[in-house]
């Protein structure tokens, strides 16, 4: 049985990565801010690096999934100042500690995202693309660079580059439920820019995966085989739905409700392949967008 810590367990991610764990025979300790009031639960502090060293060598793994909502709001300066701390201080943090102490966990899976790319329009991607360019491609790009001292130091670190997360209760398509199911769903943009997503279950598997498999190390994009248009993604919701997508929203509006924000998220294209998972023998439970869906949103069995 091994013993793995994880960061952001009470995410749209680790709150179902954490039972997901349990149920395959694991002991998950949830890092928290607070003090710890249970057994499960360890202390860290990431911006001054306090973290239980007796717990923590005990630990086997660790994944990392805390930051603050990319969503949650417009990106003032204050904002954008947020998002970068809360993925790159934490991630620096871990790896000093991890660098530091080499009695503790041999593997690191630290979140990333695929708006590493930038905005790349039909061009198909894969782990080894380059970075793109903008706010979110900067701040993956200081966010994985900060895992270099664990690397360094020998850890094997496995940074994954997540898609759209398929979840009713948060993210993307938390965001989007409410129109559609009220008939009001639309094509943002021309729906031609490329999305490309995973169910939360094979998420879960994809983490399992890389804390079990010893070859796996570096970028691995976390993400189904066949991404979509965005178009045909809204299109694929209502369907499922059964409340068809008739509805546009112009580009520039959704740049004026949403600012910088749009431009990085709804209205950037990013076809990416999981060229790394391919290669390592992972196989998708679920591939079809619209099979992804009905179980995210409870349709089927």
């Amino acid at each position: 049985m091994r013993r793995i810590a994880v960061s952001g367990s009470s995410g749209l991610v680790g709150r179902a990565l954490v039972p997901w764990l349990r149920a395959a025979g694991d002991e998950v300790v949830r890092l928290v801010r607070r003090p710890a009031v249970a057994d499960d639960e360890l202390q860290w502090q990431p911006e001054t690096g306090l973290v239980d060293r007796v717990e923590w060598r005990r630990c086997d793994a660790v994944v990392h999934l805390a930051g603050a909502n990319l969503a949650d709001g417009r990106w003032t300066p204050a904002r954008k100042q947020l998002i970068q701390a809360s993925r790159v201080t934490g991630t620096a943090t871990l790896a000093r500690v991890l660098a530091q102490d080499r009695e503790g966990p041999q593997v690191w899976v630290s979140a990333s995202a695929v708006g590493f790319y930038g905005n790349r329009g039909d061009e198909w991607l894969d782990e080894a693309s380059g970075p793109g360019t903008g706010f979110l491609a900067e701040v993956c790009r200081d966010w994985e660079r900060a895992t270099a001292p664990a690397q360094a130091a020998g850890i094997r670190v496995v940074n994954l580059r997540l898609g759209v997360v398929l979840a009713r209760e948060g993210g993307a398509l938390g965001q989007m439920l409410p129109a559609f199911r009220w008939g009001a769903g639309a094509v943002i943009g021309d729906g031609r820019n490329w999305l490309s997503w995973i169910g939360r279950k094979d998420l879960c598997r994809c983490i399992l995966f890389a804390i079990t498999d010893a070859a796996l190390s570096g970028p691995v994009n976390a993400v189904a085989p066949t991404p979509v248009q965005s178009g045909e993604f809204a299109h694929c919701l209502g369907h499922v739905l059964g409340k068809p997508a008739r509805l546009r929203l112009p580009a520039p509006l959704a740049r004026l409700a949403l600012g910088e924000m749009a431009e990085s998220t709804i209205l950037a294209s990013q076809r990416v392949r999981p060229a790394a998972l391919a290669r390592a023998g992972f196989s998708f439970g679920d591939p079809v967008l619209a099979t992804a869906l009905e179980k995210a949103l409870g349709r089927t069995s």
